[in-house]
């Protein structure tokens, strides 16, 4: 069953826009103000701040598809590390099952 899609109002550099998707409020709501963070933060430049508004508007894209790929790449190493780690301990465990094999085995020769 398909959730239901929200329709909500946020407001974004002083507009109201409605944002619909199947994600809930609070997370539109995050969203709108994620991109409002990141207007602030550029407008604190005064170059950016003269810039018109299509020039600025395709600043921030480019730095929001920055933060992206940046992300895509951590989650990447992150993985990889994760993927690494689980091999070490696959490797561990069987060292240890090997290693409890042979103090049986010696146990029940009596040596």
């Amino acid at each position: 069953m398909k959730e239901a899609k929200t329709d909500t109002e946020v407001l974004i550099r002083g507009r109201i826009y409605t944002l619909s998707g199947y994600e809930s409020e609070e997370y539109l709501q995050k969203v709108a103000l994620y991109i409002n963070n990141k207007f602030a933060e550029y407008n604190k430049n005064e170059t950016f701040s003269h810039q018109s508004t299509d020039t600025q508007s395709v600043l921030l894209e480019l730095n929001i598809a920055d933060d992206y790929f940046k992300a895509k790449k951590q989650i990447s190493l992150l993985e990889e590390a994760l993927a690494q780690k689980e091999q070490e301990l696959s490797d561990v465990k069987h060292d240890l099952i090997a290693l409890q094999m042979r103090t049986e085995s010696k146990q029940a020769s009596g040596v």
